[in-house]
C-alpha cells in the first residue's frame, strides 16, 4: 500500500469528491438521474466493493446496493463478520443510473472514471471485490467472463482483487451461484485477516484448474497504479 493521509483526512477528501460528483453534468447520464450514487462506507476500509452502476432503488435513495441485491450482499458480508458501515466501502463504476439499467457506454465510463480512481486511491483497500462481468472485466482488463474469472484472488496493483458474480445472479434462483459467491467471500476474509500474501493468484477449492491468461496485472510504483483508467 501507499503512504496515506489519516482516516479523518481521507473522509474529508472523499466528502469533497462526493460533493463534486453531486453536481456533475459531464455526461448524458446526469440528465436522467434522481441522485448521484457516489459510494458508501468506511473511508479506512480494508475491503472495497465495486459494482457496475446504480439501479432504480439506488437512484431513488442515493446509496449503492439498497435493493434485494444489496440485502444479499449484506448477508454475504455478515457471513464473514463484516458490515458495510465497518471496514467496507461500496461504490460503482459509474455514479448515475444508466437508462433501463443498461450497461454504461464507454464514453460514460471515461467521463466518470476519475471518481472511482480517486476513491480507490484514498481508501487504499487491501482487497477489491468486483461484482459481475462488467466491473470485473473493466478492472482486470480482460474479455474473460466472470464464470472463469471467479474463484481466485488476483494480485492487482499491490493488493488483491477478487471477482465474483453479481448478487442479482444468485437472486435469479441459482443455489450454485450463491455457494460460489460464498466461496469467493471466503477468499476475501482470508485477505482481510492477512492469511494471503501477494505472490501468486490463490484459488478456492472449486476454482477452474487453470487461471485465465489475461487478467493478472503487474504492479507499478505508487498510485500510477490506476493507469488502467487511461
Amino acid at each position: 500500500m501507499t503512504n496515506q493521509p489519516s482516516p479523518e483526512e481521507r473522509a474529508s477528501q472523499l466528502q469533497a469528491l462526493a460533493d463534486e460528483a453531486a453536481i456533475c453534468t459531464r455526461c448524458d447520464l446526469s440528465g436522467g438521474r434522481t441522485n448521484v450514487v457516489f459510494g458508501y462506507g468506511d473511508p479506512d476500509a480494508d475491503l472495497m466493493i465495486v459494482g457496475e452502476g446504480p439501479g432504480r432503488h439506488e437512484d431513488e435513495q442515493g446509496l449503492p446496493f439498497v435493493g434485494r441485491s444489496g440485502q444479499l450482499l449484506d448477508q454475504l458480508l455478515g457471513e464473514i463478520d463484516l458490515r458495510r458501515e465497518d471496514n467496507v466501502y461500496i461504490g460503482n463504476v459509474v455514479k448515475c443510473r444508466p437508462p433501463g439499467n443498461r450497461d454504461p457506454r464507454q464514453d460514460e465510463i471515461d467521463t466518470c472514471k476519475s471518481y472511482l480512481r480517486e476513491q480507490l486511491r484514498l481508501i487504499d483497500p487491501k482487497v477489491v471485490v468486483t461484482l459481475g462481468n462488467f466491473s470485473s472485466k473493466l478492472l482486470l482488463r480482460t474479455e474473460t467472463g466472470i464464470t472463469k474469472l471467479r474463484g481466485r484472488a488476483y494480485e492487482w496493483w499491490g493488493r488483491f482483487l477478487v471477482p465474483t458474480f453479481h448478487p442479482a445472479a444468485a437472486l435469479r434462483g441459482s443455489a450454485r451461484v450463491l455457494e460460489e459467491m460464498r466461496s469467493d467471500f471466503g477468499l476475501v476474509a482470508d485477505v482481510v485477516a492477512g492469511r494471503l500474501q501477494l505472490e501468486e493468484p490463490v484459488a478456492s477449492s472449486d476454482a477452474p484448474p487453470e487461471p485465465p491468461p489475461e487478467p493478472v496485472v503487474v504492479a507499478e510504483p505508487a498510485f500510477d497504479q490506476l493507469g488502467l483508467f487511461r
